[in-house]
């Protein structure tokens, strides 16, 4: 498909809306962005790297945002005062939210490869069924729990960064919903959560897009660039409007919007 000046300008700002969307409460824009440009017409081979280098160039500029405006601390210095029992690891960062950043990359390089490679041996009924099913309940468990404070399961939270690398790397989206609303499920401060997964989902780009450019080669390299230059231009404003909002308030519109891309993920896959 041929991408003239007025459509180029289109995708870009269809990308910007979404990756404002996706670093101001930690999800939508693969999941929205990924089905927009499918029926505009373009092939899914070409839509879900394009997408993927769209989401990376965004979550740069947003993770670097988010650190300066305080939504999270990045401290990736050696944590001298590690236990005993984590030194087999080699290397632990010294703040939490490095700490939870690292573990959601690592496991995400895992679960994106894993994906990458068997994506296309996956029905697309079976696939998307999953990932709607467990976006919705992870939807539902927030908007229930909001007002429940909970220890961080650093179990749960590579659970969850194995699960939902897997669904970024085979279909573009399913990755934020999970990481953002698992992290809060499991205890983690909103405004932290929202940029943890920032940061971690550009990991996951990062190894998702290498992957499509090592296995296929040939990739749209204009539809990549829309989507890169509108994802890079709204991640700043996200970051600040993830400072001014209050916690309380973000965790409920994250639950409810977190239900919503659930139900209508189910909704195409069976409906529409």
């Amino acid at each position: 498909m041929e991408i003239t000046l007025t459509l180029f300008i289109t995708i870009a700002v269809i990308a910007l809306l979404c990756e404002y969307m996706d670093a101001s409460i930690g999800m939508g824009y693969g999941t929205t962005l990924t089905p927009v440009l499918l029926l505009i017409g373009f092939l899914p081979l070409q839509v879900v790297p394009s997408v993927l280098l769209g989401q990376l160039a965004g979550d740069i500029v947003g993770g670097f945002f988010h650190h300066r405006l305080g939504n999270i601390n990045l401290d990736f210095k050696q944590d001298k005062a590690i236990k005993k029992r984590l030194r087999w690891l080699g290397y632990i960062p010294n703040s939490l939210d490095s700490k939870v950043i690292l573990i959601l990359g690592v496991c995400g390089v895992i679960g994106t490869l894993v994906a990458v490679l068997f994506a296309l041996n996956i029905p697309t009924i079976i696939l998307k069924s999953y990932i709607g099913i467990m976006v919705l309940a992870v939807g539902i468990t927030i908007l229930m729990r909001r007002n429940h404070e909970s220890k961080l399961s650093w179990k749960g939270l590579a659970t969850i960064g194995l699960i939902s690398a897997f669904n970024k790397g085979a279909s573009g989206g399913g990755y934020g919903p999970l990481v953002t609303g698992g992290q809060i499920i499991s205890g983690r401060e909103t405004r932290s959560s929202v940029g943890s997964t920032t940061v971690a989902e550009g990991i996951v780009c990062t190894v998702a897009f290498a992957s499509y450019l090592i296995f296929k080669g040939d990739l749209y390299w204009t539809l990549a660039a829309a989507t890169s230059i509108g994802s890079v231009v709204a991640a700043p404003f996200a970051a600040m409007t993830v400072k001014k909002v209050k916690a309380n308030k973000l965790k409920f519109i994250i639950g409810a919007v977190t239900c919503l891309l659930g139900a209508l993920t189910l909704a195409k896959t069976f409906i529409f």
